[in-house]
This record gives C-alpha cells, sequence and structure tokens, in this order.
C-alpha cells in the first residue's frame, strides 16, 4: 500500500543532486561596506571570476565600479580605489573568461570598456581605460564576451543594435540589426556559434551571429519573456517571464522549433524578475528572484518531464543581482558545485552562497565534476569570424586550479574615428527617438547654429577690415 502512495520518489531518489543545500558564508567571509548601485536596470551589477569580485557602486558624476581580490574579504573602506572612467552609469560588467584580469564594462555613456586590473587589485582610482569601444548611438545595456573565442566580445545597445567586436583591433566587425525593441537578455549555445535574445517586443529569437539571420523567433504574448538561457548542448532554451495574469513563469523550448514551448510552469505570484543559470555539468538550473531570498533548483533532463524541482534556498535578505563564480574557482574538496555572490543592498552587502553535494567521502568526487570548459580559448577571432566553430577547451577540476592562461591581452593602437559595419557609419547622427531626445538635438543644433552664426559674423567684420586696408594700400601714393 505503502509502495503505491509514494511511487513518485524513485525518480527524485535517483538523482544525486537531490540533497543539494545552499551554505551562506560566515560574516568574515563576506564584503562589506560596499555602496551597491541603486540604479534599476535589471542587471546583476556584479561579476566575479577566480581572483577578483567586481561590484557596480553608486557614485556621483559617472559612473564606477569597485574590484577586490577575492581573499580580501571582510570591510572594505569607504574610500576604496574604484574603476571609474565612465562618464554615465555603469549598466554591465564581465570579465574575459580566458584573462582574468581583464574587464568589459558598458555604460549610459554609449561607450564600451576594456581594463586591465592590476596583479594584486587597485591602488589608486583607474580612469584610463585599455580601450574604449564607440559605436552604439544610446546608452549600453549588456556586453556578453564569446564563450569559445578570445577577444571577441558582444553589446547590446538601447539603439536595439548587437554589435560584435574584435578586440584584436579594437573594431566593431558586425551589426546585428533585428530587434524593434531594447534588448534584455543574451546567451550562447556551448560553442558559441548561436545567439539567443530576449526583447521588449515580447520575441525570442536564435541568431547565427556572424550572419545576423534569425534562425528561429516565437512570439511571446502569454508568456512575456525576460531572461533567456541556452541548457548546454541540450538543443533546448529556458526562458524566464511573466504569464497573462502577472504571475511569475518558466518556459522550457525547443531550439530548432519555437512555435510553441515545450513546457510552461507557474512559479509564484512575486513580481521580480527572475534570473536563471544554468550548470550544464550537473544539468542542475537555479532560478533567483530579484527582490526577494529565493533561490529554487531544478534538474533538467532530455526525457519528460524535462524539469523535475529539486529544492529550494531561503533568505529573508532581498537579493539584488547574483555573481557566478566560474567552475574551475569552485572549491571541489568541499564538494561545492556552484556559488553565487548575492548582493545585498540594504547591507552594503555581498554574501557568497555556495551550493553543496553533501558527501561522507573526503576524495574527489568524479561523478560531480565531468571535464569542464577551461581557461584556454578554442579560437582567434579570424578563426571564428572566418566561419569556424570549435567545442570548449576541456580542463579537470582534479588537482585543483593552477594554471594561469598562456593568453595575454595586447591593446590596438586605433586612430580612425568613423565607425563603418555594414556599409553604415554608426558615429553619424542617428535619428531620435524620444520627444527628450529630439529636444536634445533640437538645442544642440539651436547651440550650433548660434556659433556658426557668430563666426559668420567675426569673418565678415575681419573681411572688411582687409578691404578697408586694400583701398588705403590703393589709394597711398607712396606705394605707386
Amino acid at each position: 500500500m505503502t509502495v503505491t502512495k509514494m511511487s513518485w520518489r524513485p525518480q527524485y531518489r535517483s538523482s544525486k543532486f537531490r540533497n543539494v543545500y545552499g551554505k551562506v558564508a560566515n560574516r568574515e567571509h563576506c564584503f562589506d561596506g560596499i555602496p551597491i548601485t541603486k540604479n534599476v536596470h535589471d542587471n546583476h551589477f556584479c561579476a566575479v571570476n577566480a581572483r577578483f569580485l567586481a561590484i557596480v557602486t553608486e557614485s556621483a558624476g559617472g559612473g564606477s565600479f569597485l574590484v577586490i581580490p577575492l581573499e580580501q574579504t571582510g570591510r572594505i573602506e569607504p574610500n576604496y580605489p574604484k574603476v571609474c572612467g565612465h562618464q554615465g552609469n555603469v549598466l554591465d560588467i564581465k570579465w574575459n573568461p580566458f584573462i582574468d584580469n581583464i574587464i568589459a564594462s558598458c555604460s549610459e555613456d554609449t561607450s564600451v570598456r576594456i581594463w586591465e586590473i592590476p596583479e594584486g587589485g587597485l591602488k589608486r582610482n583607474m580612469t584610463e581605460a585599455l580601450l574604449e569601444l564607440h559605436g552604439h548611438s544610446r546608452r549600453v545595456g549588456l556586453v556578453e564576451w564569446h564563450p569559445t573565442t578570445n577577444n571577441i566580445l558582444f553589446s547590446a545597445g538601447y539603439d536595439y543594435k548587437v554589435l560584435i567586436w574584435n578586440l584584436d583591433i579594437g573594431e566593431p566587425v558586425k551589426m546585428i540589426d533585428c530587434h524593434t525593441d531594447v534588448i534584455l537578455c543574451m546567451s550562447f549555445n556551448t560553442d558559441g556559434s548561436l545567439l539567443t535574445t530576449t526583447c521588449k517586443d515580447k520575441k525570442l529569437r536564435v541568431i547565427e551571429p556572424r550572419s545576423g539571420r534569425v534562425l528561429q523567433e516565437a512570439n511571446c504574448k502569454n508568456h512575456r519573456v525576460n531572461r533567456v538561457v541556452f541548457l548546454g548542448n541540450m538543443k533546448r532554451l529556458l526562458t524566464t517571464g511573466v504569464s497573462r495574469w502577472n504571475t511569475r513563469q518558466i518556459a522550457l523550448w525547443d531550439q530548432e522549433d519555437l512555435s510553441m514551448p515545450m513546457i510552461e510552469e507557474e512559479i509564484d505570484g512575486l513580481s521580480g524578475l527572475l534570473f536563471p543559470f544554468y550548470d550544464a555539468d550537473t544539468h542542475m538550473l537555479y532560478l533567483a528572484g530579484k527582490g526577494d531570498g529565493n533561490i529554487r533548483y531544478y534538474e533538467i533532463s532530455t526525457e519528460k518531464p524535462y524539469l523535475s524541482y529539486l529544492m529550494e534556498f531561503r533568505s529573508p535578505a532581498p537579493q539584488k543581482g547574483l555573481g557566478v563564480m566560474p567552475k574551475h574557482g569552485l572549491d571541489v574538496s568541499a564538494c561545492e558545485v556552484f556559488r553565487f555572490y548575492k548582493l545585498v543592498t540594504l547591507k552594503g552587502l555581498i554574501e557568497p552562497i555556495s551550493m553543496i553535494v553533501p558527501r561522507r567521502s573526503d576524495s574527489y568526487q568524479e561523478d560531480i565534476y565531468p571535464m569542464t570548459p577551461g581557461t584556454e580559448p578554442a579560437l582567434t577571432p579570424d578563426e571564428w569570424l572566418g566561419g569556424i566553430n570549435r567545442d570548449p577547451v576541456l580542463m579537470s577540476l582534479k588537482e585543483g586550479y593552477k594554471k594561469s592562461s598562456k593568453v595575454v591581452f595586447k591593446a590596438p593602437i586605433r586612430e580612425k574615428k568613423s565607425v563603418v559595419v555594414n556599409g553604415i557609419d554608426l558615429l553619424e547622427n542617428v535619428p531620435p527617438r524620444t520627444e527628450n531626445e529630439l529636444l536634445r538635438m533640437f538645442f544642440r543644433q539651436q547651440d550650433e547654429i548660434r556659433r556658426l552664426k557668430e563666426e559668420l559674423a567675426q569673418k565678415d567684420i575681419r573681411l572688411r577690415q582687409l578691404q578697408l586696408e586694400l583701398k588705403n594700400l590703393r589709394n597711398n601714393p607712396k606705394n605707386c
């Protein structure tokens, strides 16, 4: 009788991740006293790798972010040096996956910048970027590094364009121009041959990035998509969004047929955005709500029911965003399979949360740590742009992460002022999209007209003076 009642249990029990739990770091291992940005833009404002933690901060007059070496936990001094070269708020930051001390940032000032962080962290404010990338006509909301190719960076702006930058030459080499509104999220498949985006126009797209061709498109009217993530090599996409009843929802899609989601599941009635994180090594999906303290986690499989709920990590402190440690930065001796860095704005606190698989043995657990993408790029920019696709170069976590990457970033020397992509000069005047922009442009043009009129009047006066001098010369009998 009991067996019949509990017949649903074995499918959960068979999972080695059934009992994964979240463990919050002790207060002395947190980062305290950080003026986390109050910007309401829906990003994480946090990026982490095996050496540094970067956080976008609240600052007056321009945008800035902190970069703190991971071992420097505890209270951060108010005068701690910042990266502060942007003229507008910083909206997104991402570490280069192959070079530990190179970070990209984008801002409301329409620029994307590449920074090189010194070996032991910052000793003074950094205002000079290695590279300043200008190509967007409006603020830039997202940056993403290509997952397998060195020095290829994607940026998405409020001009509805995605630019692909080749940092070897410091120029945009492609422009994806298929969106009709603001791009909310970008995600790559494992080898970076496909890009998926969500957009404010309620459409989910799968794009071939080198040609800019839209391979698949879904019109998500019932499930308003916010975030999307490629599920490794499963040929599946997972989106988070809002149902027509304004409840939070997730949907699973076949990347080759976006006509209908495979499954849709309602999560709860809260209003904050759901951030999805996928770990291809464990096939685990984490859902973290912005503005609440919950992180739910699921196991994903290729067969029905596709999505199996495992557990939920709960905390009373709401999260503004979450940074995620790359796999090679995890503590394998503690059976740690994922690590979040949670931004708690009210306390000015960054709190590491480790997801741990409980195991009795101290030895290396091969089954939960398969070979994973490492710190060596698989391709050069020219190879990828030439049409080659290659899977990531894998590494084992058995010996722990000691190997430093051989890749070095060399900033190109640039003099060119025009930026031409697909035959269009991106830095030419672009038509205004809002009334405010129109007014700004009108006043700018009025100032320009006033300046030109004054210049013309000065030239008129000078011309009259010269004519008078010439007349005097002619009339003077000594010159005859």
